[in-house]
């Protein structure tokens, strides 16, 4: 005698549902489809939801400028209170109040401008003479492997020296006037743009690069058309990276002698114990390193604008 076992209900082990479960109504269609408005105004009205609004939404209260003035401006208001009430004494650091004073009698002077302006000139000869031997380099270096065998490895020993401590040899090779300032700043620009468009043409895509060879491009057309665009962002980072060596090498070499330029109005300051002086320079310094800053982000969305970014959130 045998016993029959009936099957297991597939649509349980399955999850559906059964056959006499009777169907679920569909929502009702309204001008936006099922899913429309009505159906969105009736799930919102119903107790305990409501709706989602973005954290980039709530953060634009404010205007993005003045969140990014705040912290600046409260530096400055508790730097204005320890002078003020004595805990930073003026022979240590001037009170905002007094470098203010101070950087409007070097402006009425004319001081200040014709200090920028030398520093300036100083800073624009030495970001191109660097620029076009670090580019040189690179390009060499990035497109060739006889060019990288012959330069790659030299460039890293020199690049391993401080180039600080190159001044007294500039002393000595190039005397005490403009050319050991100019070389100063143009060997710290170069060094920073030959690693990073290097960097950048050895990180081209090599798919892209086959599409290219594929599509009857020559070297010379895959070198404009595909490698030199893909290593744009690598030059655009060197470049800011170029300019702040540039200021930080300008301040070291216009410690050489110099007669004019803002370090030469440090050196004075540093002689007399003029904190205030010193200040107003150093703030120059950095207006001038931001403002370059802004000009290479500016240039980055011009060339850039084929490739999207993440800006945060």
């Amino acid at each position: 005698m045998s016993i029959s076992k009936a099957p297991p209900d597939i649509s349980v082990i399955s999850g559906d549902v059964p056959r006499d479960t009777p169907p679920t109504e569909p929502p009702p269609a309204g001008p936006g489809g099922p899913a429309g408005p009505p159906a969105l105004a009736t799930a919102l009205a119903a107790p305990g939801l409501r709706p989602v609004v973005p954290v980039s939404a709530r953060r634009r209260s404010l205007p993005r400028w003045l969140r990014r003035a705040t912290g600046p401006l409260l530096l400055l208001a508790l730097w204005q209170l320890l002078s003020t009430t004595g805990v930073l004494r003026p022979e240590v650091l001037a009170s905002p109040g007094t470098i203010a004073g101070t950087a409007a009698d070097l402006v009425a002077s004319g001081q200040l401008p014709s200090a920028m302006a030398v520093s300036l000139q100083r800073v624009v000869i030495g970001l191109l003479l660097g620029g076009v031997i670090g580019i040189a380099l690179a390009l060499l270096s990035g497109l060739s492997r006889l060019g990288e065998d012959l330069i790659d490895a030299s460039v890293q020993m020199l690049r391993a020296v401080p180039f600080v401590g190159l001044i007294p040899l500039f002393i000595i090779w190039l005397g005490i006037g403009e050319a050991p300032k100019v070389t100063l700043i143009a060997l710290g620009v170069a060094f920073h743009l030959y690693l990073n468009v290097y960097a950048g043409i050895r990180g081209v895509d090599e798919q892209l690069v086959e599409a290219g060879t594929s599509l009857g491009l020559s070297r010379w057309g895959l070198i404009r058309h595909v490698v030199l665009p893909g290593a744009l962002p690598g030059a655009m980072t060197g470049l800011r990276y170029s300019l702040a060596t540039a200021w930080l090498a300008l301040v070291f070499g216009e410690q050489i002698n110099a007669s004019d330029g803002i370090g030469f109005l440090m050196t004075q300051a540093r002689d007399f114990l003029r904190t205030d002086v010193i200040v107003v320079c150093l703030v120059v310094y950095a207006f001038l390193g931001l403002t370059a800053d802004i000009v290479v982000r500016a240039l980055e969305r011009l060339l850039l604008q084929w490739r999207p970014t993440f800006t945060g959130q």
